[in-house]
């Protein structure tokens, strides 16, 4: 479809669209003006956002970084009172974690 016949279905002259195109290749396209522009070509704008890895592995991420921030003091000041904590007998099973916690906590 060339611009021309895009902006008869938008009531619009030809150079709206061009500028319109340019502002989606820029990325600073409204979505109210892309969701016009779908209707004018019978579709349906459709908006989302894709995770790049499971949720799952970034529960576990999340869960893990909170883990190391709540530990991190305790075992500072423990370091400085000559108790030392031992790494396998300290470690955690992230599952428990995940499932005795609030799942927001791991977003701060």
């Amino acid at each position: 479809m060339s611009t021309a016949q895009l902006a008869k279905r938008l009531s619009v002259r030809q150079p709206s669209v061009v500028n319109l195109e340019r502002s989606e290749e820029k990325g600073s396209i409204e979505l109210a003006t892309l969701r016009r522009v779908a209707e004018a070509l019978d579709c349906r704008l459709v908006y989302a956002l894709v995770p790049n890895q499971p949720l799952e592995t970034t529960i576990r991420e999340r869960a893990g970084a909170f883990v190391r921030r709540r530990r991190q003091p305790v075992e500072h000041t423990m370091l400085l009172e000559d108790q030392e904590v031992k790494k396998t007998g300290g470690n955690v099973k992230i599952g428990d974690i995940i499932r005795e916690t609030n799942p927001r906590l791991f977003w701060d």
